[in-house]
């Protein structure tokens, strides 16, 4: 049971800084007006999220549900997409509330539903969740195995403490 916790601990970490590095590239290279992250360190929560839901989702699908590899992809995207989708839609009206910014607005896309959630996003977001199954986690699996216990709960704790200077603060 500790492993699992650790596994899934280390999962969000290093997705979320993975989002930030992500975003922040984003940022700097392509879209200067781009918020990217509502916390001080180097961390999007909200990826971090977004792929331990794909990891458990990944899980309980090839894991328990009978069908060819090909329906399983399948559904694992569509399965992505729609939470994600629905994770997205949650962060937005999280931060609206709590933080009064709005950090992603999808008012501009031909299939929109609201300003933070789109069609094509959602799309995005399934294809990206096969990227992350089939090509990232693999390598982010054999980095995991490497961090030693006390390193996860330092990087979380500062995690923590940022979290609460954040909502004190902004």
């Amino acid at each position: 049971m500790k492993q699992k916790l650790i596994y899934y601990l280390n999962s969000f970490l290093i997705y979320s800084i993975i989002g930030f590095l992500i975003e922040s590239s984003l940022k700097y290279f392509f879209l200067k007006d781009m918020n990217n992250g509502i916390l001080y360190g180097p961390w999007i929560p909200v990826y971090g999220i977004g792929c331990v839901f794909i990891i458990l989702i990944m899980r309980f699908v090839f894991n328990r549900i009978k069908v060819n590899r090909f329906f399983k992809i399948v559904l694992v995207f569509l399965l992505s997409a729609v939470i994600l989708t629905l994770i997205e839609l949650l962060g937005g009206l999280l931060i609206e509330a709590i933080f009064h910014k709005v950090f992603w607005n999808y008012s501009d896309m031909k299939f929109n539903i609201g300003p933070y959630i789109s069609l094509e996003m959602a799309f995005l977001w399934g294809l990206m969740s096969l990227v992350l199954i089939y090509l990232i986690k693999p390598i982010v699996d054999k980095i995991i195995k490497k961090i030693p216990s006390i390193i996860t709960y330092l990087v979380f704790v500062s995690f923590i403490v940022d979290l609460i200077f954040t909502c004190l603060l902004k």
